[in-house]
């Protein structure tokens, strides 16, 4: 079999930021302030400890040993989270010599152990873990630790369960495994895990109701209609009277009755029409396909969100297709409402993901009731309003002709022109007062509708916030990756039939697998609904590799693929795109196999709150696990098993240095 020559890739720069610090986190060009806004030494060391409880190692590391840098006092507490953050999730032989370097200092300047606190008993547990031998009884070291305060062994079990060897490390493995499996679940992760992917989200808005428009010449009809009218009426009352046809004058008065009557139910049908006519086009489908919206800008958003959910929300017994093509009209119009109210400040579309899955349900629901179409029968004109109508034009009609033959009878030239001028500026008038009449009371049926609208939107506003209300912190989030991490660790050894005490080094990847959703908290690394995870085991012989797929909501993963091969078998390790804030790490066998996995994803835009990505994928990077993988495949390309066999020296003259210059501390 031919070998290729093992080697090592950089690409620009971004290899050799790895090489320059791989374990301190001194890669990261960028990161966040810590929470401390004032950046005291005593704000840096406390922003090392959070960031340490949502085990961001790397970034933990430069806070703590920036803080102490910076003249923050020596305590047990402080030396402790120190090594914690130094030697969390890793062997003795993955330390590199700077590292061990630190350790030695740690422990030459030591707090006074004499005091008897919880910090001073975490302490010294750290120190006999690090002197143990094969010699050791599991049983003892195991109890001293539970005897540990609640903190300090919550410490040791979840980060330092890889300083041991042999059978303690077994032990401790057990113990630290059986403790991921109750605590991977807890704080109620499976109803609560879910709702950190959901944004805060915005209050709801309506659409500004639109003032009465009402044209010019319908003014200009009312009005000069209405004064030719009193015009007339007033001249014909006068010519009826001077020549005595009071029988005429009863039946001009009798039609002006009757015409406000008429003018009174035919505004009320008008408006009654009209508003019907606006609701149908709501539930009309749109003629043609509207393409004015850019895909990736708010209005493509809230387009695909209102495509999804109604997707999703569909009546019983009726095919999405079909529901579809029949609310294309109403989905047209609720999509153009949120879009007009929202789209003038800068919004994220997912914060307003609720309320456009609101008013799909809302849809849905009145669907199934019957009810989306309930405005037809309000919107019936009633059988009083066409009697009123009726009766106003017999009367109308049977004035003007009492009317005319008193005209007729006094003054016929005269009152034939004025009655002449009556009838179509009467008809011209009342027409033009229906259109007014029904604008205004479209006004004011708007701004009822507006405000019944706003009021179930805000009750659906607040019914979701409290159901958000106990959305998980990004500790606590990170806190369950870590348990999977241990569980999928332990499953992976039984696969491969290994114990702890045989894995000389192990690294996991983390990525966002291609269906995942993400969110971030608001100084935190992006967290994956669904995570694509690599594990690297390295053994005296050769590397195990599992391949698998983490749904973090549901707290399940599957494996896709499991490899197994020596150390000579790894042609080339390389990480690239870190410049372009899109790392991606490559790992090439000599089978010509190709192993691509791209850490943060493929979004790299601005967030909301912070313009500038570099820092939040510096923090991805850190809780992916990329440092430590490339560092211990790197080493393992290079060396093969020589890696091994040297890391292993190394670690036990480092240890037996350890043990001498810490003798006295224990006793």
């Amino acid at each position: 079999m031919t070998t290729h020559p093992t080697h090592n890739v950089a690409q620009g720069n971004a290899y050799v930021g790895f090489q320059a610090g791989v374990m301190t986190g001194d890669v990261h060009h960028h990161h966040h302030a810590p929470p401390d806004p004032s950046s005291t030494p005593q704000g840096e060391f406390e922003a090392g400890v959070q960031y340490l409880d949502r085990f961001l190692l790397g970034t933990a590391r430069k806070h703590i040993e920036r803080a102490v840098t910076r003249g923050y006092p020596i305590t047990a507490r402080v030396q402790f989270y120190r090594l914690v953050a130094l030697l969390s999730g890793r062997t003795p032989r993955q330390l590199e010599a700077e590292e061990w370097r630190r350790l030695l200092a740690i422990w030459d300047d030591p707090p006074d152990l004499d005091e008897r606190d919880e910090w001073t008993l975490g302490l010294q547990a750290i120190l006999r873990l690090l002197n143990s031998d094969d010699t050791a009884v599991p049983e003892a070291v195991t109890k001293e630790l539970e005897s540990l305060p609640p903190r300090q062994q919550r410490y040791i079990f979840n980060h330092l369960d890889g300083l041991l060897e042999g059978a303690l490390r077994n032990r401790l493995w057990q113990k630290s495994v059986a403790q991921a499996q109750q605590q991977r679940t807890a704080g109620d992760r499976l109803g609560r895990a879910w709702k950190f992917f959901h944004p805060t989200p915005i209050p709801p808005r309506t659409r500004p109701v639109a003032p009465a428009a009402i044209a010019m010449s319908d003014r200009a009809k009312v009005g000069i209609g209405g004064a030719l009218l009193l015009l007339a009426t007033a001249k014909l009352t006068v010519l009826l009277a001077a020549n005595g046809e009071f029988g005429g004058l009863f039946g001009l008065y009798g039609a002006a009755a009757g015409l406000a009557a008429f003018g009174v139910g035919g505004a009320d049908r008008h408006f009654r029409h009209r508003r019907r006519r606006a609701k149908d086009n709501e539930l009309r489908p749109p003629r043609r396909r509207h393409t004015d919206a850019r895909p990736g800008g708010f209005a493509g958003k809230i387009d695909r969100l209102f495509t999804h959910y109604f997707a999703r929300y569909v009546p019983d017994r009726m095919a999405s297709a079909q529901w579809l093509a029949e609310t294309a009209g109403i989905r047209r119009h609720l999509r153009n409402e949120v879009v007009d109210a929202y789209r003038e400040e800068r919004v994220n579309a997912e914060r307003v993901a609720w309320l456009v899955r609101y008013l799909t349900s809302d849809v849905r629901t009145r669907w199934t009731q019957g009810t989306l179409t309930a405005y037809r029968q309000e919107l019936r004109v009633p059988l009083s309003i066409w009697l009123l109508q009726i009766v106003g034009a017999i009367a109308l009609i049977t004035g003007l002709l009492w009317a005319a033959s008193g005209v007729f009878s006094a003054a016929v030239l005269p009152g034939t022109l004025w009655l002449a001028l009556t009838v179509p500026t009467a008809i011209t008038a009342t027409r033009a007062s229906f259109r007014i009449v029904a604008e205004r009371r479209r006004v004011i049926a708007d701004n009822a509708h507006r405000a019944s609208e706003q009021a179930r939107r805000m009750e659906a506003y607040h019914r979701w916030t409290a159901k958000l209300a106990d959305k998980p912190t990004d500790t606590e989030m990170a806190a369950w990756l870590e348990c999977d991490r241990k569980v999928i660790t332990d499953r992976a050894l039984q696969q491969f039939r290994l114990q702890p005490s045989q894995v000389v080094a192990h690294a996991f990847l983390e990525a966002p697998a291609s269906s995942a959703r993400k969110r971030r908290a608001e100084d935190g690394p992006w967290r994956y609904t669904h995570y694509r995870l690599l594990l690297f085991l390295l053994t005296e012989d050769g590397v195990r590799q599992i391949d698998l797929e983490l749904d973090f909501r549901r707290a399940e993963h599957h494996d896709t693929q499991r490899l197994n091969y020596r150390f000579h078998a790894i042609s080339a390790v390389r990480i690239d795109g870190l410049e372009l804030g899109k790392p991606t790490f490559h790992l090439t066998l000599n089978s010509g196999e190709r192993i691509t996995v791209q850490v943060t994803g493929t979004d790299t835009k601005p967030t909301e709150r912070n313009d500038d990505p570099s820092p939040v994928t510096a923090l991805t990077v850190d809780a992916s696990g990329l440092s430590q993988t490339l560092h211990v495949l790197e080493g393992v390309a290079a060396e093969g098993r020589d890696w091994v066999r040297h890391r292993r020296e190394q670690a036990d003259d480092r240890l037996a240095e350890l043990s001498r210059r810490t003798r006295g501390l224990l006793d």
